[in-house]
């Protein structure tokens, strides 16, 4: 089937809403690329991958993400390893991807810029994460994999019904800083085992996560590489102290942290369910591959 569409996943809840009537402009602004826009229907985020992959079997000429780095997830499962180009709209509240990648902040200047590159047909590649769980079921992901207190910060927030909004996370920080213990950690990378106990542990494929915490502020998303960050143990006021410092990127020169890099990571430890992008991955132990190249960026 002839590629003949631009396919839009719109997130109406990004950034709590401040984006709600963007829609409208981005579909006016992307018709510079002289295709027709199809917006997809979805309500849930199964939803949503579910219409991608369908966007994308349709014969799509692009897939553009509007909304934060969930949405941005969500649709890069279906475009992730493909030929097919893929745009993103910022539209969250954090987009760490869209910033490490050069996309404009500005949702119509984005969705003009997608539209002249696909007119143009120009594309820049840029390299993805790709994770297995024990069970052999693989995602991929654009920013940040969280796989110690944040990702408990995370599992928490989801179990909760309130407070609402980010005050929700803000509870759910408190009540894990109450329960935080060390962990055993098992990292392999690149076939070198290291072993620690500690309570921080993120796999990078761009500096930030959760909105500009810059966890992994050298990581490159065109260098072929992952960043692997992680803190000896801390305690209770070391996370409490290192955790403003990740705004800046300056957490790295804490004697108790370090940075690594490479290809292949594999996170072993009991009791932890990774999140990346702020998506739950599942539990681990997980295998992380960087794919070099493997989305085509419009921008």
């Amino acid at each position: 089937m002839t590629s003949s569409f631009i396919a839009v996943l719109a997130n109406p809840s990004a950034g709590r809403g401040r984006h709600r009537g963007l829609l409208p402009g981005v579909v006016d602004a992307l018709g510079v690329s002289g295709r027709p826009v199809r917006i997809l229907d979805a309500g849930t985020g199964a939803e949503a991958e579910l219409a991608c992959h369908r966007a994308v079997a349709d014969g799509a000429a692009a897939v553009v993400a509007v909304g934060g780095d969930g949405t941005v997830h969500r649709a890069l499962q279906a475009v992730a390893g493909t030929e097919v180009p893929f745009g993103v709209v910022p539209a969250g509240t954090g987009n760490d991807f869209a910033s490490a990648v050069g996309v404009p902040m500005a949702g119509l200047e984005a969705a003009e810029a997608i539209g002249l590159a696909l007119r143009e047909e120009r594309a820049h590649r840029c390299d993805l994460a790709r994770t297995r769980d024990a069970q052999g079921e693989q995602r991929w992901f654009c920013a940040v994999l969280a796989a110690g207190f944040d990702a408990l910060v995370n599992e928490r927030a989801n179990r909760m019904r309130r407070p609402r909004g980010p005050r929700r996370y803000d509870l759910a920080i408190v009540l894990e800083l109450a329960r935080l213990r060390a962990r055993d950690y098992v990292i392999t990378l690149d076939g070198v085992e290291h072993r620690f106990r500690g309570e921080i542990v993120a796999v990078g494929n761009c500096a930030s996560y959760g909105g500009g915490m810059r966890i992994a502020p050298d990581a490159d998303p065109t260098d072929g590489l992952l960043d692997v960050i992680f803190a000896s143990r801390l305690g209770r006021l070391g996370v409490a102290q290192l955790k403003p410092r990740l705004r800046h990127g300056t957490h790295i020169s804490d004697a108790r942290v370090t940075v690594l890099r490479g290809r292949e990571v594999r996170l072993a430890t009991a009791g932890i369910i990774g999140y990346a992008d702020g998506e739950r991955i599942g539990a681990l132990p997980l295998d992380i591959t960087c794919v070099p190249g493997a989305l085509r960026l419009l921008r």
